[in-house]
């Protein structure tokens, strides 16, 4: 049974919208790498603001998630992007 979840929205930065769409777009290809990782969305909620939403089986795999390859990309381009 799905326990864990996690949202996060973030907004971009004025023009880096298309890059946070991009980068999100291909962030799925990686999600579907994780194998605790259960689900994975992306949202665009308005023209600046995103969401992502995953869920998972257990703790662990919830920690895998945020330890893992998207959660580093993301924190190395936060702050030229959001």
């Amino acid at each position: 049974m799905v326990k864990y979840a996690i949202l996060a929205t973030v907004t971009a930065k004025p023009g880096k919208e298309e890059a946070v769409e991009q980068f999100l777009t291909s962030a799925l290809a990686l999600a579907q790498q994780e194998e605790q990782t259960v689900s994975w969305y992306a949202l665009k909620m308005d023209a600046s603001t995103f969401g992502v939403f995953d869920t998972f089986n257990d703790e662990e795999g919830r920690e895998a998630h945020l330890n893992g390859k998207i959660a580093a990309a993301l924190m190395e381009h936060a702050g030229e992007l959001l």
